[in-house]
């Protein structure tokens, strides 16, 4: 590499929570050649803080940092003039492949590996499950939670996934709200709504979805948008804090924080 540390090109791959955590991190690090590739319909839960929804709505801004969508690889340096995070619909990862960044970040938390391999950039990091450090990627991310959350991984796998959601207020399973069948989703409420438990927040094909316990609707995926039965498609914080539904959760700037140990470690010789 020539140039400034400050100069890696950083592609990351999904821009859900996770990745938006990175980005974010990695941003206010002073990484600003940062682009982002997505799925042509991205449907996060946590809505108010996945640089995904840029998708949708041209752009967003999380804790005060915008990413906007653009529609060619071209236009990434444009974004970046704007001091923006570009977002692109680029399922096959074409735009990885033409521009050739330093570091390239799995991000999607897909519990396995959709095609990601070393040869993609000098550095190359897997999060979660589904990556193994010094075969298919250079380096690995532990996002499960407890001790070992965030572990930046040199050979091995992180931890197999438990399918449990993480523990929030004493609560797991019974904070996530899930799909009763296959149809489309409507709901009349926003993220921020304080909810009761047995409250129906929402419908699909006509069956409620019922929350489990008391709390803040802190996510929700879009209205009318078509789901699989069991489907994750929101989530209920006990804590009922309305700025945690519009701020970073601590796994996800933890997880950052990691990404960004990762590079120095491969760069700032």
């Amino acid at each position: 590499m020539t140039g400034t540390i400050k100069e890696l090109i950083i592609a990351i791959k999904g821009a859900g929570e996770m990745a938006t955590g990175i980005a974010w991190r990695l941003f206010q690090s002073n990484f600003k050649n940062i682009f982002m590739v997505e799925i042509e319909n991205p449907m996060a839960v946590r809505r108010r803080v996945s640089f995904c929804e840029a998708i949708h709505d041209e752009k967003i801004i999380v804790e005060g940092v915008t990413a906007k969508k653009i529609f060619q690889a071209n236009d990434i340096q444009t974004a970046w003039d704007s001091n923006s995070i570009p977002v692109i619909v680029d399922p096959y990862w074409e735009s990885i492949k033409a521009i050739r960044p330093h570091v390239v970040i799995d991000a999607i938390i897909a519990k396995k590996n959709l095609g990601t391999n070393r040869s993609e950039a000098p550095l190359v990091i897997g999060l979660g499950p589904g990556f193994e450090a010094g075969k298919d990627v250079h380096m690995a991310i532990e996002t499960n939670r407890g001790h070992n959350l965030g572990r930046v991984i040199l050979k091995g796998c992180p931890e197999p996934d438990t399918g449990a959601p993480g523990n929030i207020g004493g609560y797991t399973r019974e904070r996530v709200l899930r799909s009763p069948c296959s149809g489309i989703f409507t709901s009349s409420l926003i993220i921020g709504t304080l909810v009761k438990k047995n409250d129906v927040v929402g419908h699909v094909a006509g069956k409620p979805v019922i929350t489990q316990i008391d709390g803040i609707l802190r996510g929700q995926i879009r209205n009318s948008i078509r789901v699989k039965e069991k489907q994750k498609i929101g989530d209920i914080d006990p804590r009922g804090n309305r700025q945690y539904c519009t701020t970073i959760s601590e796994k996800a700037r933890a997880i950052g924080g990691s990404v960004l140990e990762a590079i120095l470690k491969k760069y700032n010789h």
